[in-house]
């Protein structure tokens, strides 16, 4: 960092979504020890050889403990079509986790949350799809109290349903296949506590 440096800027989630509104997304470059070493835009920083980026997953839980899974909408530029878990995102510079959270939630879902807890902060993972994209990301991962029901944005998520944690587990022990790499590693870390249980921690 240069001398004399402005401190980072920092935004609320309103300021943030207005900012993002008025100029691209950026997501944060990390290097191997998770370190912020810069920014890209989020257009173009998934390709063949994506660079190692903060990101951040989020399972959300209803009332009565059933989990909210989505379907990847099919004009994704990954993983399209595929079911996967609540919500995922990227912070922006400056923007904390839990802000971030509950921006794509409203944004993507159209959902608003109650408490949010950390529950794997090292989660990492690089996966390639089909089309040769890669996601490379330092991802930890989070679960959410739902407080109003899914109304989703049509170009993120195309299905939704609310489910049992263990019929979750389940399909995706069976079925790894049909879901994205991210949630297959996260259920396998995440072990038999799966569910709106901070015990993993």
């Amino acid at each position: 960092m240069r001398a004399n440096a402005p401190p980072p800027t920092t935004f609320t989630t309103a300021e943030y979504r207005d900012n993002t509104m008025k100029t691209s997304e950026l997501v944060i470059l990390l290097d191997e020890r998770g370190a912020p070493v810069g920014t890209a835009e989020k257009s173009e920083v998934h390709t063949t050889d994506t660079p190692l980026h903060l990101a951040f997953s989020c399972h959300i839980f209803s009332a009565t403990g059933d989990v909210l899974v989505t379907r990847r909408a099919l004009e994704k530029k990954t993983w399209p079509g595929v079911w996967t878990n609540s919500v995922c995102g990227h912070p922006g510079p400056g923007e904390s986790m839990e802000d971030t959270i509950r921006r794509r939630a409203k944004d993507e879902l159209g959902m608003e949350l109650g408490s949010i807890t950390e529950v794997l902060p090292d989660f990492r993972y690089r996966a390639v799809d089909a089309s040769g994209i890669v996601e490379n990301e330092i991802c930890p991962v989070f679960v959410a109290e739902a407080r109003s029901e899914p109304r989703p944005e049509a170009a993120e998520v195309c299905e939704w349903q609310w489910v049992k944690p263990d019929s979750l587990v389940s399909a995706v022990t069976q079925t790894p296949f049909v879901f994205s790499p991210w949630l297959v590693g996260q259920i396998e870390q995440w072990g038999p506590n799966y569910g709106f249980d901070t015990s993993v921690r």
